[in-house]
């Protein structure tokens, strides 16, 4: 019996062991779509409200499972949604494959409607993989290469199938002259760097007195290892935002998240080290990294494209983080963990101490800060944690401890709006017996996760685990870019740019069959967040948040933020002489003491 090319297409994905498809339909996709009935669902057509979600929730199942995500479209707009969520995926090195549709054959070139020249469109983000199916024979070479690329070099890759292609009869490619058969399967490998190159990198951790480690989400597979390094070398860690899960907070020498969003005793750190050893992290920020000239340094990245980057290390080690540190460890002599370490650890401890004052800080209505730093002590153990970019993200970065087998993560380089809750939700297809939490702000939350509520009522009762937390930080504010506003220009918040509405997001949620709250006072957090992580359904959080709480850079000194201070607001109001002197005594409060200590680099100790 003969099947058809869109047959053929979900029978290769089943084989590869793809169980979800993140999509949305649209008649460039008919042919898959009929397939789709034909095969009982599977692999499972999961629907999104918006092909950009579709991708988002698509590069949320990569990150936490490990595994492929798939996305399909139809041809021209819905191939053009994608792009948002698919270029997310490729500046944080996760494999998506995308399988979009495209015009028939006989109509390409006609400017006819929806044509759109897909090739030349997904050129750059799917750079290392995009092909076109223009005979029933490319395949399964096409897909199998797609997917083994995207595995192979952490990134996307694309499929376009015309849609008259889809409804063909499908024909394997034969035993003959200009055929390309293929075959199954993606085998696992470790690269590991050369002996004279490890010799020369223990030779430079050797003759550090103050170590400094950084690791990123490419270290997550050697957590043992940089456990051992650590404690051999007397060093210090701080995380990259996407390796916020590779190490425990709960170690005492863990620093935290390190850059604009960091912690103090990171940057601290950096200032202070005189080695550096990065570990799978492409870390873009160099100025917080150490001063050049400052430290030696010592690069591990998989990725022989990626090493080099950012800093003039001495030696860049190619390699799996694993593999690579378990080599080098025997290499590496132990130190006595003095004075150094000790002051890695007395600045850690007593950032959590600030931590704790800022989130004590009265606010009108609600201290951000005191709702995300009373979740730290109710986190589930095996809780999957997003956050959207904008404030939350700070929040997320520097009150949230990792702990057990907790896993987080973020839109990381693209740094794009939206992809907390369709995260949470392939998280969801990714451990649908784990809970998950997307921390979101309201601008995120308008833009693209109420839509995205409707996707989680859809699929919720097949979760054998059903708790999905959707926080919102609700401030009226485009808060983040307020603040860099204030920060970077020196101006004061543009409202007709910054200024949303008020949404009641609890009571949307309980429209579509969901359960929710609005928090208005600082008593109401800890019920809220205890009645959400108890509910039996996605549960949506509505904290009214304080706009004027500022997301303090680690290095940042007080005249600058009380300079920011002053221009929240501009003419002679009264709300705006309220306003400004309302943040100015709250980032006295948030910097105790920082008055009166200084460091060589112009920021108060």
């Amino acid at each position: 019996m003969s099947i058809k090319v869109s047959d053929h297409v979900l029978q290769r994905l089943r084989e590869w062991g793809v169980e979800h498809v993140f999509a949305y339909a649209g008649d460039g996709i008919n042919g898959l779509l009929a397939a789709w009935g034909r095969a009982d669902n599977k692999p499972e057509f999961v629907q999104a409200r918006h092909e950009e979600m579709a991708a988002f929730e698509a590069v949320g199942y990569a990150k936490f499972s490990g595994k492929v995500g798939v996305c399909a479209a139809t041809s021209g707009p819905g191939a053009i949604h994608l792009l948002n969520g698919l270029y997310d995926a490729k500046l944080d090195h996760v494999p998506v494959v995308a399988i979009v549709g495209q015009t028939n054959r006989s109509a390409m070139g006609g400017s006819y409607q929806q044509e759109v020249d897909l090739l030349t469109l997904y050129k750059d983000v799917a750079a290392d993989f995009c092909e076109m199916v223009t005979v029933p024979e490319q395949l399964p070479n096409v897909l199998d290469r797609a997917i083994r690329t995207a595995y192979a070099k952490h990134t996307v890759t694309a499929v376009i199938i015309p849609a008259d292609v889809q409804e063909l009869d499908y024909s394997a490619p034969t035993h003959a002259f200009k055929m390309v058969p293929s075959s199954l399967g993606m085998a696992d490998y470790a690269p590991v760097p050369g002996d004279d190159d490890l010799h020369r990198a223990a030779e430079i951790l050797n003759a550090g007195e103050k170590v400094a480690v950084l690791v990123g989400q490419g270290a997550r597979g050697a957590r043992h290892e940089v456990e051992q390094l650590a404690d051999v070398l007397g060093a210090g860690v701080a995380k990259a935002l996407l390796g916020k899960d590779v190490l425990s907070d709960e170690l005492p020498y863990v620093t935290g998240s390190i850059g604009l969003l960091g912690t103090r005793p990171s940057y601290e750190m950096m200032r202070d080290c005189d080695t550096l050893l990065v570990i799978g992290s492409s870390f873009p920020y160099t100025q917080f990294l150490p001063e050049f000239g400052q430290a030696r340094a010592v690069q591990i990245d998989n990725d022989p494209h990626m090493i080099g980057l950012r800093y003039p290390f001495e030696v860049n080690l190619v390699g799996d983080a694993a593999e690579t540190l378990k080599r080098l460890l025997p290499q590496v002599r132990q130190k006595k963990h003095g004075k150094w370490r000790e002051t890695v650890e007395k600045n850690t401890a007593r950032w959590w101490e600030v931590m704790e004052r800022r989130a004590a800080v009265d606010a009108d209505p609600v201290n951000p800060e005191y709702v995300v730093h009373a979740l730290d002590a109710l986190l589930p153990q095996d809780v999957m944690l997003s956050a959207d970019s904008g404030s939350s993200a700070n929040w997320y970065a520097r009150h949230l401890r990792m702990r057990g087998a907790m896993r987080g993560s973020l839109s990381g380089t693209l740094a794009t709006m939206g992809p907390g809750v369709p995260y949470a939700i392939g998280a969801k297809f990714a451990h649908p017996d784990r809970p998950a939490l997307a921390l979101v702000g309201d601008g995120a939350m308008q833009m693209n996760g109420m839509a995205e509520l409707i996707t989680a009522a859809k699929y919720w009762q097949q979760w054998s685990d059903p708790r999905l937390v959707v926080a919102v930080l609700n401030n009226q504010d485009l808060n983040q870019v307020t603040w860099e506003m204030r920060a970077m220009e020196g101006a004061p918040q543009f409202l007709p740019s910054q200024s949303i509405p008020d949404v009641r997001y609890a009571d949307f949620a309980r429209s579509v069959g969901l359960e929710g709250v609005r928090v208005e006072k600082p008593g109401e957090v800890l019920g809220a967040w205890q009645q959400a992580l108890a509910a039996d359904r996605p549960f949506v959080i509505d904290f009214r948040t304080d706009p004027a709480v500022p997301p303090i850079p680690p290095h940042a000194t007080l005249d600058q933020i009380e300079a920011a201070a002053s221009s929240v607001l501009h003419g002679d109001s009264d709300r705006a002489a309220v306003v400004k002197q309302g943040v100015k005594a709250k980032v006295q409060e948030l910097l105790p003491g920082r008055r009166h200590r200084e460091d060589r680099s112009g920021a108060d100790g």
